[in-house]
């Protein structure tokens, strides 16, 4: 056990960070962790001496000189970058320097660099998700004064099954519908738990007093729908959207 904070070897705690971490001064690499050879793919000695702004892409490099330069008085702020690895790929990072003291006089700037691909990534999807979402929700297409269809497509994960669930209701009760037909034809992949959001919708509207009419659906989503126990006999359902429109202009 250490006798005060005077006995860490701070050598070691940024050895065996694992945040990759580059040290520098008068754009020369001084050093780097154990996580920034393995993230750079490369080793100390190849490195060492190095300019900190081979890293970065050309468009940025003024910018990141001035964000240096700055750093040696105060730490600059988060920012979000496109960095090149050793081997010429690159990767989206947020980089945070600082200042540290190079002997007693000198000063250098410590860098700390964190992948944030699979957060973009996620975030990516998550806009392509709403995006969807917005395009499912303007799509509400009117056929008659009180009809419209609902044309689901593609993949629904859940959370856009409880967007879905969420937004539409308010859709149809703004056009003053009575009937919605939700159209499965364009959908190829859902879940048990998918399945369950959609068949709730039936619930809802029902609860607005607007009846449900389902078309396109494909014979594995009827029998995962029963394996749910629910119950489509109380559900008009036709093979297509044309056959719904028949069904209400008998009605």
């Amino acid at each position: 056990m250490c006798d005060s904070i005077s006995d860490i070897d701070y050598r070691q705690v940024i050895e065996y960070s694992l945040d990759p971490i580059i040290i520098h001064t008068d754009y020369k690499i001084l050093y780097i962790n154990r996580a920034a050879e393995d993230f750079f793919r490369t080793d100390k000695q190849s490195v060492i001496g190095a300019s900190p702004l081979d890293i970065f892409q050309e468009s940025s490099k003024v910018a990141i000189k001035q964000r240096i330069q700055s750093a040696y008085q105060a730490p600059a702020a988060v920012i979000e970058e496109t960095i090149y690895r050793m081997d010429k790929t690159t990767v989206m990072v947020e980089l945070y320097c600082h200042p540290v003291m190079l002997g007693n006089n000198n000063k250098a700037i410590q860098t700390y660099i964190r992948d944030i691909t699979t957060r973009k990534e996620s975030e990516k999807k998550q806009d392509e998700m709403m995006k969807e979402i917005n395009e499912l929700s303007a799509t509400i297409v009117p056929i008659m004064s009180d009809v419209a269809v609902l044309p689901l497509v593609g993949k629904i994960g859940l959370e856009k099954a409880r967007i879905i669930l969420e937004i539409i209701p308010e859709k149809v009760q703004a056009q003053k519908l009575n009937y919605v037909i939700m159209d499965f034809s364009g959908v190829y992949e859902l879940d048990d738990i998918v399945i369950n959001y959609l068949f709730k919708m039936k619930q809802v509207l029902s609860l607005l007093g607007v009846q449900s009419i389902i078309t396109g659906l494909r014979p594995q989503l009827a029998i995962e729908a029963t394996k749910l126990n629910i119950n489509l006999t109380d559900i008009p359902t036709m093979a297509t959207v044309k056959e719904a429109i028949v069904y209400l202009g008998v009605n």
